[in-house]
């Protein structure tokens, strides 16, 4: 692996918890949204982003106006799920920020997790993150095993939108614990699409993140830590807790 050090231009905030790092990167997509209303923002799921999405709806709609303009992209699903079934990143996303922001269908993209066809969907969505791109907040968690939405720990990356085997790690999410079903794959945005965006907003929090932190401010690129590739970016703002942090000299 060879040694790659985080450019100097990341920006880093350690927040005293959840609660507080979540308050910075809400009014950090607050900001984005105010200075451009028709931004893309590409929205991840999981435990990681969903306090900031919460604050973020609340000081948006704390202003008065409907973001009419505003568009999100779902980062990834899980297949072979209804689009009904609670723990879809379909129902996350439509319980806490389409519907709470009244977010017309037209401005919302992303996978439908009962296609019939999974890689005509996932051209389906290059295609039109071709036509519409690129990203101009995409938010990430890292995954327990280095993820980046479904982009998987392997032996390569796939730079566009595709199907993606799930390990074994990411079946273990506990999104899943809503579900009696079983994914039979993933669909994701791919490297090509997150590295695109303008500014990248990574969430990290508590304990069991910290040694991902820590690999990541180390430096090196390798596949089997996609989360590395990150440091390719100019522009990535990361907000961490303390319990995540304290292995990491940042």
């Amino acid at each position: 692996m060879n040694r790659n050090p985080l450019p100097a231009t990341w920006e880093w905030h350690v927040a005293r918890d959840y609660d507080a790092g979540s308050a910075i990167a809400a009014e950090l997509l607050r900001s984005v949204w105010r200075m451009s209303p028709g931004m893309l923002l590409c929205a991840a799921t999981g435990n990681s982003p969903t306090r900031t999405y919460q604050l973020f709806a609340e000081s948006v709609l704390s202003e008065g106006v409907r973001p009419t303009n505003l568009r999100i992209l779902k980062l990834d699903e899980w297949g072979g799920l209804p689009p009904d079934d609670p723990s879809t990143c379909e129902v996350y996303l439509q319980e806490r920020l389409v519907q709470p922001l009244g977010i017309s269908q037209d401005r919302f993209i992303g996978f439908r997790s009962d296609a019939r066809s999974p890689n005509e969907e996932c051209t389906r969505v290059s295609a039109w993150l071709e036509m519409n791109g690129p990203i101009d907040v995409c938010v990430l968690g890292v995954g327990v095993n280095g993820h980046l939405g479904f982009n998987e720990p392997g032996d390569g990356l796939t730079a566009d939108c595709h199907v993606a085997k799930l390990t074994t790690d990411s079946l273990a999410h506990s999104m899943l614990s809503a579900t009696s079903r079983r994914p039979s794959h993933g669909l994701t945005v791919g490297m090509r699409g997150i590295l695109a965006s303008r500014t990248i907003l990574l969430l990290v929090f508590g304990e069991a993140k910290a040694e991902q932190l820590k690999r990541l401010a180390t430096g090196g690129l390798s596949t089997a830590f996609p989360a590395s590739f990150l440091t390719l970016h100019q522009q990535v703002v990361c907000v961490c807790d303390e319990a995540a942090a304290h292995l990491t000299d940042i």
